[in-house]
């Protein structure tokens, strides 16, 4: 299908709205659903490391020193650019124009560069294209960290390409790169692979590039922190972000709605995150350090009946949740965990610590589960279980009390047990 001006992961806008139109939906619930996601993106953007905000009283601030004497020009270099740097990157020019004796330091420092700063009370636009790109252009680098984050891209495109190869260049270290607010599935310029100073990345609401073309040497060799949220890839980008990211101890996957496929082939990392996200299955094939692999609020895609985890080789899995019987497939080695089975040492993953549950009792299925599902982790000390209500809990008795001598068997586990308000006396 063609895309249209506005995409909706590959959907025109004007087609959504026909769709839902004809399905009895007031076209309105469509702009609510992109606010949704709008908030959803936002919520996962980490705070950059300068502030437009004062931290000093007023008074205080404004103050002239009694006898009229400029003590901050008289401080070290050293200390004069770590003033510098800790300021938006257009309160860091202006600091030329105070004495000849600043004129140098805003060059000097490693410049924080935050578009929202730029931007008439936080609104991007032209105007904040253009004066990205002055900043860029006029500082030699290098570029601690770039939050570029107001600016629909897809209006800017030649420009967006620019500012990717100009951090390559002047060494970025830290680059949140989203595009809003639409399209989902715009293209995430080939150029981000050059930026091989990188230590940490977050980039949202974009198609990454086709890896297939990336030249063979790209890497981000110093890259220890990666959020990809609401972003659009095939199989294959994945694998390839992870095996040229050989220092990567963290990864978070955040609303993802096409129906990821993670196959975990990492020496370095410590921490998966999915989130929010449709998922088909995540394959933790060699993970030799991975600590902690969470999922939370994900759900299984339309044309699957679960969502598959495999975990094979993680010895040093410790936490992990949510897990949720009526949806999670669990397969250790090579073997799908079943109700009722006899487990083996192949079958059970003695590192793990702890673990979390969602469960609904009232379904027959994820009740009997549960005890399969807790046999899996022999050592776990503590345990939390969230508690779906969707009927009577009667007839999955059994089970329930299964699970409970299970716990019963096991006094070193803390469990925390959590219900719904209405079930929970």
């Amino acid at each position: 299908m063609e895309l249209g001006k506005e995409a909706l992961v590959g959907v025109s806008m004007d087609h959504m709205r026909s769709s839902m139109q004809r399905g009895g939906l007031p076209p309105e619930m469509l702009e609510v659903g992109m606010e949704l996601m709008r908030v959803l993106v936002g919520d996962s953007i980490p705070d950059p490391p300068v502030s437009t905000l004062p931290r000093l009283a007023p008074a205080a601030a404004a103050r002239a020193p009694a006898d009229g004497v400029d003590r901050i020009s008289r401080l070290p270099d050293e200390l004069l650019r770590d003033v510098v740097s800790r300021l938006p990157a257009r309160d860091g020019a202006r600091t030329a124009a105070l004495s000849t004796r600043w004129r140098g330091v805003w060059h000097s420092v490693p410049l924080a560069l935050v578009d929202a700063h730029l931007a008439p009370q936080g609104r991007g636009g032209g105007g904040v294209v253009a004066a990205v790109s002055r900043v860029l252009a006029a500082h030699p680098g290098p570029f601690r960290c770039a939050h570029l984050t107001t600016t629909s891209m897809e209006a800017h495109r030649g420009e967006v390409a620019r500012w990717l190869e100009a951090l390559a260049a002047k060494g970025v270290q830290d680059l949140v790169f989203v595009n809003r607010p639409w399209p989902l599935d715009l293209r995430l310029p080939a150029a981000l692979f050059a930026c091989s100073s990188l230590t940490r990345l977050h980039v949202g609401v974009w198609r990454l590039p086709d890896t297939r073309a990336v030249p063979r040497g790209a890497a981000f060799p110093h890259l220890r922190e990666m959020v990809l949220s609401c972003v659009v890839m095939e199989d294959r980008d994945l694998a390839f972000l992870l095996d040229r990211s050989p220092a990567l101890e963290k990864l978070a996957i955040i609303t993802c709605q096409d129906g990821a496929r993670v196959r975990l082939t990492s020496r370095s990392l410590r921490i998966l995150q999915v989130c929010l996200t449709v998922v088909n299955y995540v394959d933790v094939v060699d993970a030799p350090r991975l600590e902690r692999l969470m999922l939370w609020m994900t759900s299984k895609h339309r044309s699957c009946l679960s969502s598959m985890v495999k975990i094979r080789n993680a010895p040093k899995l410790r936490s992990l949740g949510f897990m949720e019987p009526g949806m999670h497939e669990l397969e250790i080695g090579s073997t799908i965990i079943q109700a009722g089975m006899k487990l083996s040492p192949s079958t059970v993953v003695p590192s793990v610590k702890i673990l979390a549950l969602e469960v609904k009792f009232t379904v027959r299925y994820e009740a009997r589960m549960l005890p399969s599902f807790l046999k899996c982790f022999p050592n776990v000390e503590t345990l939390h279980i969230h508690v779906k209500y969707t009927g009577c809990f009667i007839w999955c008795f059994p089970s329930v009390m299964s699970s409970y001598y299970y716990l019963a068997k096991h006094d070193q586990i803390i469990c925390s047990l959590y219900l719904p308000e209405h079930v929970s006396d």
